[in-house]
């Protein structure tokens, strides 16, 4: 995907620039002092402000559809980036306090520091697994059936919120693989509507579809911009997540190591 973006980006760009100068290098001859008779492509030029004016119905549809498409993507990259952010800063808050409060025995107190941290990965997962150990704690002994409960309520929390913290990156992804053919829709268009011009006008020059062909192009382009950026933060999105799923691993099993000792404990006073 990344090597058909970079070569659709380069083929357009280049395409771009050589009408741009058949239609510079065709203006001087075409119609000495800028009379009447110039042609549309010479009158119209190249600028931004004058392709877009002369979009016709279905290019400003496509225009439209990846415009929508930015808007959403920008706003998942962030909604994601402040969700991950606060997840890792209130981790980090979250994960000494809870140790200590383990290490100590006191489970009311380390539930409760994981109450106050809502946003934190490691407090869901970890708060789920002391809710389920702190229901049997009353017991005299801790059963293996009860310490596999306890796994099983981390395995549901995990799950849980590891595909909260996938949400919106299919959106993404899906921008970043469809917008480029988007705007490949619309220079196509463009392309055969430029030609058919060429048609109306027989025995013209280039610079009669240069005008046309520049502003279907447009269309390309504007797909790579959505797109390329939509890419890059999927895939860094993906690598945050993956993080995020490892240290929540990593802390349902201390977790259940935790749940283990204690057993050891009660069972060998």
């Amino acid at each position: 995907m990344t090597i058909l973006t970079s070569l659709l980006g380069t083929k357009a760009f280049g395409f771009y620039m050589f009408l741009q100068d058949a239609n510079t290098a065709a203006s001087p001859g075409a119609s000495p002092g800028g009379s009447p008779g110039a042609s549309p492509a010479d009158k119209g030029g190249f600028s931004m402000y004058e392709i877009f004016k002369n979009l016709d119905a279905i290019a400003y549809t496509v225009v439209g559809i990846l415009l929508l498409m930015s808007v959403y993507s920008i706003a998942i990259m962030v909604e994601r980036y402040l969700t991950y952010s606060q997840a890792k800063k209130q981790s980090r808050e979250f994960a000494p306090r809870v140790a200590q409060a383990l290490k100590n025995d006191r489970i009311e107190e380390a539930i409760n520091i994981s109450d106050k941290h809502r946003r934190s990965h490691l407090a869901m997962v970890v708060n789920s697994g002391l809710q389920e150990f702190r229901a049997h704690d009353q017991s005299s002994e801790i059963s293996g059936d009860e310490i596999e409960a306890s796994k099983r309520a981390l395995q549901r929390a995990i799950a849980i919120k590891t595909a909260e913290f996938r949400r919106g990156l299919s959106g993404l992804a899906t921008i970043g693989s469809t917008a480029p053919f988007v705007g490949l829709f619309g220079t196509v268009y463009g392309i055969l509507h430029a030609f058919q011009n060429m048609k109306t006008h027989a025995g013209a020059g280039i610079e009669v579809v240069a005008g046309g062909i520049s502003e279907a192009l447009i269309t390309t382009a504007l797909g790579l911009v959505v797109a390329v950026p939509a890419v890059w933060l999927f895939n860094y999105f993906t690598g945050k997540v993956d993080s995020f799923v490892v240290e929540m691993d990593n802390s349902a099993s201390e977790l259940i190591d935790y749940f283990l000792k204690s057993r050891t404990r009660r069972l060998n006073p």
